[in-house]
């Protein structure tokens, strides 16, 4: 059993993301224990680009700021392998496949794997496209994670028979970003992808609030939150780690059978 399949064992899986880099690789490093302590699942390291065509504004601007500090894809897999001489929390990337092709496909893949990293999300690369990145990581072990949107309808069933690790669902249409109400039948997309295969689904973009998580929750295997967490490593800089524990700890909470509320 892969550590991605462990992450979703007996339990609801809470998915934290953050940006590497953002304010500082120290601090990126202390944030993953920091959120291991409080809970976390797995974490989602944003390598950061240029041109993050997912992203809303708070994830945007994380990526600027992680780049004028020279942070770099290699920097990133040297936090990599220290955070490895600490923690075996299961770890995947998220950036764009500008970053990956611009390493080299197969180098990218070959030293994720070899400093411990579990899989990859590339949110600009469409499932048509996939295998070109997809069979490269499954070369090497690492799982080439898919996201499915409301809009995917008939493709679902499609992405699902293909996909690795987890599913990523996402919630809402647009860019990443806090949202007052998500309007999605959650339900429906997971009972889709759960009809094609038996794979663990988690849903992110726009949940931001305990009562959220439990409400997706209750629907799916896990949810994934950036944008609330990115926006407080934005405000408090290298200060941020105990309000960022402090998050996580009450997301994970809201997750657990006895938060959760009935109905």
């Amino acid at each position: 059993m892969s550590r991605i399949e462990t992450v979703f064992q007996n339990k609801k899986a809470f998915i934290p993301f953050i940006t590497s880099g953002d304010p500082d690789l120290e601090t990126t490093e202390k944030l993953v224990y920091a959120m291991e302590r409080a809970g976390a699942s797995l974490v989602e390291l944003g390598i950061p680009f240029s041109d993050p065509t997912a992203e809303g504004p708070v994830i945007q601007e994380a990526n600027l700021r992680a780049l004028s500090h020279n942070v770099t894809t290699d920097r990133i897999f040297g936090m990599v392998e220290r955070i490895r001489e600490n923690s075996q929390i299961p770890m995947v990337f998220m950036t764009y496949a500008n970053v990956v092709f611009s390493y080299g496909t197969e180098r990218f893949a070959e030293r994720a794997a070899k400093t411990g990293m579990d899989g990859i999300i590339l949110p600009d690369v469409p499932f048509e496209e996939k295998e070109e990145f997809a069979g490269v990581c499954r070369k090497y072990g690492l799982d080439f994670i898919s996201l499915i949107a409301p809009t995917s309808r008939e493709r679902i069933r499609m992405i699902a028979e293909k996909a690795e690790g987890f599913v990523y669902c996402v919630s809402s249409l647009g860019v990443t970003g806090t949202r007052s109400r998500i309007t999605t039948d959650i339900g429906a997309m997971v009972r889709q992808v759960k009809e094609a295969k038996d794979i663990p689904c988690a849903v992110g973009f726009g949940v931001s609030t305990p009562e959220q998580a439990a409400e997706i929750g209750a629907e799916a295997d896990g949810v994934i939150v950036g944008s609330a967490i990115v926006k407080l490593c934005g405000k408090y800089g290298k200060d941020c780690i105990p309000y960022v524990e402090e998050y996580v700890s009450s997301m994970v909470r809201a997750l657990s059978d006895e938060d959760r509320p009935c109905g």
